[in-house]
């Protein structure tokens, strides 16, 4: 969404919108944390806008109203109607801007993602978002995250489950196997008698936290 804040002179800031990507990981990504290279398009000024100072307002954003009422009149101070409380509006813009004077351009973006980040979770580039309006404030940059499931693995938040298969022979007797990992494979040992549905730990063979606490 777009909105605005106040320069120090009263008048208004307007500020761009907020972009939204989605962005697709594997758990080899989500487990090291990955630098990925996102095309967005997004509205910018464009370079020769000419601007003319707002008669209404005389360049201030605001304009004084005087209304009655039971205590008498009352005068308020309220955003300029006319510039939207921006001081100054578009003299001459190019052809092919719109009436903003923005026009969409391609950029390419270098997002940091960091370890442990989960199934939907939002990312905040600031300042990445279209441009705002008027030289204002740029909107942020929201990134999507979607993680693709992988052919061994279920994720449990930082765990990741593992389905071993074991004849009745070895289950029994006990034995050694290997076991994939994200990093690679590691061997786990299986003792006599371990009954079907029994989970064993792999001490830090899972996921990092995305807040660093495990």
């Amino acid at each position: 969404g777009g909105g605005g804040g106040r320069s120090r002179g009263g008048r208004r800031v307007q500020k761009g919108s907020n972009l939204r990507v989605k962005i697709k990981l594997s758990l080899e990504e989500i487990e090291s944390g990955v630098e990925k290279k996102l095309k967005i398009n997004r509205l910018v000024n464009a370079g020769d806008l000419s601007y003319t100072t707002c008669n209404t307002c005389g360049g201030n954003g605001a304009v004084r109203r005087v209304s009655n009422t039971i205590l008498g009149q009352m005068q308020t101070t309220v955003a300029c109607p006319t510039c939207n409380g921006v001081g100054q509006s578009i003299d001459k813009r190019p052809p092919g801007t719109d009436v903003n004077g923005q026009k969409r351009e391609e950029r390419v973006v270098t997002v940091n993602i960091p370890e442990g980040v989960e199934d939907g979770m939002q990312l905040k580039v600031r300042g990445e978002g279209n441009e705002g309006p008027m030289n204002g404030q740029n909107g942020d940059l929201i990134v999507l995250i979607e993680e693709i499931n992988h052919t061994h693995f279920v994720r449990d938040e930082q765990h990741l489950l593992y389905n071993l298969r074991l004849n009745f022979a070895d289950a029994a007797l006990g034995t050694s196997v290997e076991i994939p990992t994200i990093t690679g494979k590691a061997k786990v040992k299986i003792a006599p008698g371990t009954q079907s549905g029994k989970i064993l730990r792999l001490r830090g063979k899972g996921l990092p936290s995305v807040n660093a606490y495990g």
